[in-house]
């Protein structure tokens, strides 16, 4: 076996990495979890989580060798993986840091997005000119060994970071908790007086049904202790939200709920449907209120899984779309308009969130008409920028899953966007800024002819030249002003 230096491996962080970040924004860690750093390098997020009062340790066979091997609530295996030349080594590592979990484990893996160029191949895997070896995984690949080392169905929590759970429930409700929505119900200029005298007590319960779409049952009032003590029983605080929330914004949260309980539901058959039992019991009553009963549920969810392959149901729900750009070949939203789609373009791209985890940093996603792709455009001036340049993307098949990266921060050329305002959904905060701009390059002629001519940074600077304008922010003004 090869010699390689492990210890120049190690990358000094000023931050917590993104594995244990993920971690923590999935809710696997929070101020009471134990966690154990298993290959910690330099001890950097243990020396990051103990600052935050968390009770972590950890353990690396070059800088921490004497480090405790420590059962603990999770375990974090970040970037350790691409650092085994050997295949069997790395079943070994996972097989013992899940000894130690006694929750969950989150594990993190460079991928070949991250890949270098200048890295030489050797075995499966490439030598730096440093003389360190690196594995680049893709994501599927280190799914597949998670899976088959573990005999667990991993989560995906980002490109190439994922969660090990040992409770089924938790890891139900991880999953159904990612296309969760919740409802807005009170406005605050609304019934002002009431909320804000009790909106302490009140707000656990309000957000309880803002999310479920339903009030809590007998055996989950023992959550509300404070909200029943406060005002007498929960029955009288729910009697006080329905007096104050309109029926319709009640009536939404359950809609908006019932189409989250499918989306989720239609999405497990890729990796089998648990059973009643392995739900945790909120879900199951989520259940049973919105959709009868498990059978009746997974039977409807099944249904919408199947319309993803009818041309019929998808060009409807382009239609029905009131937020999103269409044209021919694709459909285009801005990231944070995506709950506002119907449910099966939600589940859509759920089919991609699902196996690629959150895409952190995407603008715009782009689901395809024709082909079934997914793709994640990276347009970081989005709101600065009157017409942004594509900075990268990441795109993945649905039907292969294979993802695709490229970058186009280099290029003098690259891709830029337009109109702007029909990517976001109408609060978005910007959205009647750039529409003004739209009109007034529309009145200009800037859209006159062929859309793709000025598609690209070049093509369009070309345009404005021949027009004699220059934009001004978010203004179009003649160029000698």
């Amino acid at each position: 076996m090869a010699k390689f230096a492990l210890h120049r491996t190690a990358i000094a962080r000023d931050k917590l990495s993104r594995p244990v970040r993920l971690g923590v924004e999935a809710g696997l860690i929070s101020g009471s979890t134990t966690v154990m750093d298993y290959g910690c390098g330099r001890g950097d997020d243990v020396r990051h989580l103990q600052s935050q009062g968390l009770d972590a340790v950890g353990w690396d066979p070059t800088f921490q060798p004497t480090g405790p091997k420590r059962k603990s609530e999770v375990v974090n295996l970040g970037f350790v993986l691409n650092v085994i030349d050997r295949p069997a080594d790395r079943v070994a590592t996972l097989k013992a840091a899940w000894e130690l979990a006694t929750g969950a484990m989150v594990v993190g893996v460079l991928t070949t997005m991250d890949a270098s160029s200048k890295a030489v191949p050797w075995g499966d895997g490439t030598v730096s000119s440093h003389g360190t070896f690196q594995k680049y995984f893709d994501q599927r690949e280190a799914e597949n060994l998670i899976r088959s080392a573990l005999n667990i169905e991993p989560v995906s929590l980002g490109v190439g970071i994922f969660a090990v759970l040992r409770d089924d429930a938790a890891r139900a409700e991880m999953l159904a908790a990612r296309f969760r929505r919740s409802t807005r119900l009170v406005d605050p200029e609304k019934g002002a007086a009431i909320f804000q005298e009790n909106q302490k007590h009140l707000q656990p319960l309000l957000d309880f049904v803002s999310e479920r779409g339903r009030f809590p049952r007998s055996e989950e009032r023992s959550t509300f202790a404070s909200t029943s003590d406060h005002f007498g029983g929960l029955g009288r605080a729910s009697k006080l939200i329905n007096s104050v929330v309109p029926k319709e914004r009640l009536e939404l949260a359950a809609q908006r709920a019932r189409e989250d309980l499918l989306v989720y539901l239609a999405l497990t058959h890729f990796s089998g449907t648990p059973k009643l039992k392995d739900l945790d019991r909120a879900m199951q009553h989520d259940i049973k209120h919105h959709l009868g009963s498990y059978a009746m549920a997974r039977d409807e969810s099944r249904e919408l899984l199947f319309s993803l392959g009818d041309r019929t149901v998808l060009n409807a729900a382009w239609k029905q779309a009131n937020v999103g750009k269409t044209l021919p070949s694709h459909f285009y939203i801005h990231a944070s308009a995506l709950d506002k789609l119907p449910p099966v373009l939600r589940l859509y791209e759920g089919c991609a969130r699902q196996y690629l985890g959150t895409v952190e940093g995407a603008t715009l996603v782009k689901l395809g008409l024709m082909e079934r792709t997914v793709s994640y455009l990276y347009y970081p001036r989005f709101d600065q920028d009157p017409h942004p340049a594509l900075t990268s993307s990441l795109t993945v098949d649905l039907q292969t899953f294979r993802t695709k990266w490229r970058d186009y921060s280099e290029s003098h050329n690259p891709p830029i966007l337009h109109r702007k305002e029909l990517f976001v959904a109408e609060d978005y905060p910007h959205r009647e800024k750039f529409a003004r701009l739209s009109r007034a390059e529309e009145k200009a002629g800037l859209f006159d002819g062929s859309s793709s001519v000025i598609g690209t940074v070049k093509g369009w600077e070309v345009r404005l030249a021949e027009y004699g304008v220059r934009l001004q922010g978010h203004r179009v003004v003649q160029a000698g002003r």
